[in-house]
């Protein structure tokens, strides 16, 4: 059985930073895309960023673009999320993710393992 399991979240100013990670526990790591999506409040849940089995696959959304990175950790089987100048509209809960390689998916259907999730909140 696979579990991924997030944490880094918390409540932040804006202009700040937070790093997200997310442990993949059974499973092959090295075989999964990784993603990150998010839902805040009152809306749908959607894409954040997404790394496939290497670098040369990687994807944001435009929202986040420069701001926030995504990596990965094959032999510690962790996916990250640093996202840097943070802004009031990320507020939200950010789930992992991880799906079949070996592209940077995008699309939730994509991805077979979720996390609970890990709340992100964004003052000003």
């Amino acid at each position: 059985q696979v579990q991924l399991v997030e944490s880094g979240g918390g409540s932040v100013q804006a202009g700040t930073s937070l790093r997200l990670s997310c442990v993949v526990n059974g499973g092959t790591f090295s075989t999964y895309t990784m993603g990150w999506f998010r839902r805040a409040p009152g809306k749908e849940r959607e894409f954040v960023a997404s790394i496939g089995w290497t670098t040369t696959f990687l994807a944001y959304a435009d929202a986040v673009k420069g701001r926030f990175t995504i990596s990965r950790n094959n032999d510690k089987e962790t996916a990250h999320l640093v996202m840097n100048n943070l802004k009031l509209e990320d507020t939200a809960v950010y789930y992992c993710a991880g799906g079949a390689g070996p592209a940077a998916n995008v699309k939730e259907e994509d991805y077979i393992y979720w996390g609970q999730g890990t709340q992100v909140t964004v003052s000003s």
